[in-house]
């Protein structure tokens, strides 16, 4: 079926055995209703496909089969990708955005959405309201892909010319060696520290290095600062998702795939 999705998502790259490496891109149709695209190799589409976020698009796509999470779909056709004009503008403080998430359900408790994810398969994806939102965490991690699947990819036979296009073309990308999260609490005040997993907060972390001469300390102030300004001055919104291989098995399967911060308004700027 071939459907308009608003982009909202695109997760920072990952690697695996199966498809080398994999963007999840996740949106809402006209409707309003999530469709997780996946799995989609971003860096390999070209130039005229590469959507960006808040960007409508017009794909191609049928339900996954390999994926039972009900909002999970695949491109029909190859990487047949329509970018429908330019991403929505953040002018009148996000008010087009704003205006293109209002048929989307807004859920507060996070019980409930991991009741209806674990028990009853019923959402996978959401827009999620905390209560307040406390710090910014930052942590380390390992600083390198999973030598393992990268060594498998290398090995297998249909795989080797994909990955010496990637190395020589593309380049592998960067792992980022730190973990950035969310502590916040919802509307029972239940606490929950969740990882951002935003290609955006991982570019972001690459450029403050970048301005920080390579100094890793700073760069993650930086990132730490800006993330925490939200707080402080936007009116946040997170969109969730569940991973996979927890989505019915963890006690919380779900991380912040994206972060909706248009500025805080004043009810009367709006008359």
């Amino acid at each position: 079926m071939k459907e308009k999705i608003l982009i909202l998502v695109k997760t920072y790259p990952t690697f695996s055995r199966k498809y080398f490496e994999l963007v999840c891109t996740a949106g809402i149709n006209e409707k309003g209703e999530w469709r997780r695209i996946y799995p989609v190799p971003f860096r390999q589409l070209r130039d005229w496909e590469k959507y960006r976020k808040y960007q409508w698009v017009e794909a191609d796509i049928e339900k996954n089969p390999s994926d039972s999470r009900p909002e999970s779909y695949k491109l029909r056709q190859g990487l047949e990708i329509k970018i429908q004009g330019e991403p929505l503008s953040t002018q009148n403080s996000w008010h087009l955005r704003k205006d293109a998430l209002k048929d989307t359900t807004v859920y507060t408790h996070l019980d409930e959405i991991i009741e209806k994810a674990k028990e009853h398969n019923i959402i996978s994806l959401c827009q999620f309201k905390p209560k307040e939102i406390l710090k910014m965490k930052v942590e380390r991690t390992e600083r390198e892909w999973n030598p393992d699947i990268l060594n498998q990819i290398k090995a297998e036979d249909d795989q080797q010319y994909l990955f010496d296009y990637m190395k020589n073309e593309i380049r592998l990308v960067k792992k980022l060696p730190y973990k950035f999260s969310y502590r916040f609490k919802d509307k029972t005040q239940k606490e929950s520290t969740m990882m951002i997993e935003d290609w955006e907060i991982g570019q972001l972390y690459w450029n403050c290095l970048r301005y920080a001469g390579g100094d890793e300390a700073a760069a993650c102030r930086k990132v730490k600062e800006k993330y925490e300004h939200f707080i402080e001055n936007n009116d946040i919104t997170l969109f969730l998702g569940t991973i996979h291989k927890f989505h019915r098995t963890a006690r919380n399967p779900f991380v912040i795939i994206g972060v909706f911060y248009p500025p805080r308004t004043n009810q009367l700027e709006l008359f």
